[in-house]
């Protein structure tokens, strides 16, 4: 009780219902993978679509009923990355052609998941989901979804998948560059807190 006290106290309550549907989102990746893997399309689809509408909701709840809590804030990124990696190896599988693509959004998420991790081992919050972020996930989806309706009614328009491919990578890498200045002005905050700290600590011994 202690532990889960000190947690709350630390990222806020826990069973919120923005934090559900982010925990309800993490839970429908494996549901997706299987689906898809198993050629069961429509029921990974359906997936997919009940995700992107927990993302799109969560936020919106989250600041309407004022539970925007410090747990939310890692949860809902971390949902994101995940559901996204999964949905990138997925439609790798489905679409070998698409491989660079594929393997350029996931060195993008895992780049963005090792920054985060870097944040939180120096007691350093992650930032929230911005929306140049959820901006790009919903270009994910849309193109993810395209391309693979294509591919199963064997109707391949090449140009077009390249077109929804190239903007979706434009939206990632925009993405990615306004994060990663996040990034460096959180640690740049840490570095200054941490100098100003060290010089108080002097003046008091």
């Amino acid at each position: 009780m202690k532990c889960m006290s000190n947690f709350e106290e630390k990222y806020g309550k826990v069973l919120t219902i923005p934090n559900i549907l982010s925990f309800l989102r993490i839970l429908l990746i494996p549901v997706f993978v299987v689906f898809f893997l198993q050629h069961h399309y429509l029921s990974s689809a359906v997936a997919l679509v009940i995700s992107a509408l927990t993302d799109l909701f969560d936020g919106l709840i989250a600041r309407k009923l004022n539970q925007i809590t410090q747990l939310g804030k890692l949860l809902d990124p971390l949902a994101d990355k995940l559901t996204l990696l999964a949905v990138i190896i997925c439609i790798g599988i489905l679409v070998p052609w698409v491989i660079t693509f594929v393997i350029l959004l996931a060195v993008k998420d895992i780049l963005m998941i090792i920054g985060g991790s870097v944040l939180i081992k120096r007691n350093i919050l992650p930032p929230a989901a911005k929306w140049y972020g959820k901006v790009g996930t919903f270009i994910f989806y849309i193109s993810v979804t395209v391309i693979s309706v294509l591919k199963i009614m064997n109707m391949e328009d090449y140009t077009l998948v390249w077109i929804l491919l190239s903007i979706t990578v434009i939206a990632m890498i925009f993405a990615l560059i306004n994060y990663f200045l996040i990034f460096l002005k959180l640690m740049n905050e840490s570095k200054k807190k941490k100098s100003v700290q060290k010089q108080q600590n002097r003046i008091r011994e």
